[in-house]
């Protein structure tokens, strides 16, 4: 008995993996189909997105630095569906993290040498914690409100978007405004803070933003997959987001399974800051983040949050947003939030892909 469950516990994950790719190849096929109806070929649409994600090193690289972004975010949404909840204010936390990370770095760096030393490596490393951290409190402050309070996390993380925003937008304009820059961005972070002067993945495309990010997050989706599949912490947080009547009754605490993966989901989402900011533009500026928080849901959808299939799930949108640039360029009736709607097909033609077997059963045992 107990061989044939874990035989039958192998297969589940295989067979997900295929409804997925069954659902993937739908919503390109339906997707494409609106093409027609829109008046475009769609042949040329498809062979557009795909020589324009995947044409040169440099095109794959500008996908590959939309796809670190997107890791993150997917990830850190992930990480809150498996415990069941919902964490959609990873925007909030990514812009959190972001200028925080970008006050701290603007702040140590007064009168430092150009050079790297002891004291630029601490604020390096300072800094980096900062995205993390502040990213961690905007993920803290709805996790403690859902657990003392009752407060609904749907809603408060989404209220929680908002207050970031308005933040933001008071630092980047005021006391942090570029004296060079007419454009809402802060000053540039000092060039020992960014990754590009030794980068070397930066070095493999230096026409393209790629950078060391990407290594991060996929470092951190194997170390996400590894927590969930070998630690009892990741089992408890699987339990009560599979049962959490049936975890409680066997001792794991409800409320901790709130506070923390809502506070890493917190933390990961902040490390968009990395990508962005040290890796990419060495400032922050208001309209950085091309939602990447709420693309990051979809994400997560298509991975079914599994942290292994968020690397995939977030090079195939990241290539869809490269593309789309295109469509304004090459084609008359489309445009690039045409990528959008591919994006919204597919992962509803995912889920209705999974969704299949268990109506299955259901009509199975409606039947006898």
């Amino acid at each position: 008995m107990n061989a044939a469950w874990g035989q039958r516990w192998r297969e589940v994950p295989l067979r997900s993996l295929i409804n997925s790719l069954w659902g993937l190849l739908l919503g390109l096929i339906l997707s494409l189909g609106l093409c027609v109806w829109a008046g475009e070929n769609p042949w040329h649409i498809f062979r557009l997105l795909v020589t324009s994600s995947f044409g040169s090193i440099d095109d794959f690289a500008l996908s590959a630095f939309y796809a670190s972004s997107l890791m993150f975010t997917g990830l850190a949404v992930a990480l809150s569906f498996r415990a069941g909840l919902f964490n959609i204010g990873a925007e909030g936390q990514l812009l959190a993290g972001s200028i925080a990370s970008t006050v701290v770095a603007l702040a140590t760096s007064v009168g430092a040498a150009p050079e790297v030393t002891p004291w630029s490596l601490a604020a390096f490393l300072l800094s980096f914690a900062t995205a993390a951290l502040a990213g961690g409190f905007w993920g803290l402050v709805p996790a403690l409100l859902k657990a003392y309070r009752g407060g609904h996390e749907v809603i408060v993380t989404m209220m929680m978007n908002f207050i970031a925003a308005g933040i933001v937008s008071y630092v980047v304009v005021g006391p942090f405004h570029s004296h060079i820059s007419q454009s809402p961005e802060t000053t540039s972070v000092p060039a020992v803070f960014q990754f590009s002067s030794w980068d070397p993945i930066h070095h493999l495309a230096p026409q393209s933003p790629l950078n060391i990010s990407i290594l991060v997050a996929i470092g951190l989706c194997l170390l996400c997959e590894w927590m969930f599949r070998k630690t009892q912490m990741g089992f408890e947080w699987r339990a009560i987001g599979l049962n959490p009547s049936a975890a409680e009754w066997n001792a794991i605490s409800r409320t901790r399974y709130i506070l923390v993966p809502m506070t890493a989901s917190g933390a990961v989402a902040g490390l968009v800051a990395l990508n962005e900011i040290f890796g990419s533009a060495g400032n922050f500026r208001l309209g950085f983040s091309a939602d990447y928080g709420f693309v990051g849901i979809a994400v997560a959808l298509l991975a079914r949050n599994n942290p292994i299939a968020i690397i995939p799930s977030a090079l195939l949108f990241g290539a869809l947003q490269k593309g789309a640039a295109d469509l304004d360029l090459e084609t008359q009736l489309i445009g690039r939030d045409f990528a959008r709607v591919i994006q919204a097909v597919v992962v509803l033609s995912v889920i209705a892909c999974s969704a299949l077997p268990r109506l299955k059963v259901r009509w199975s045992h409606a039947g006898n």
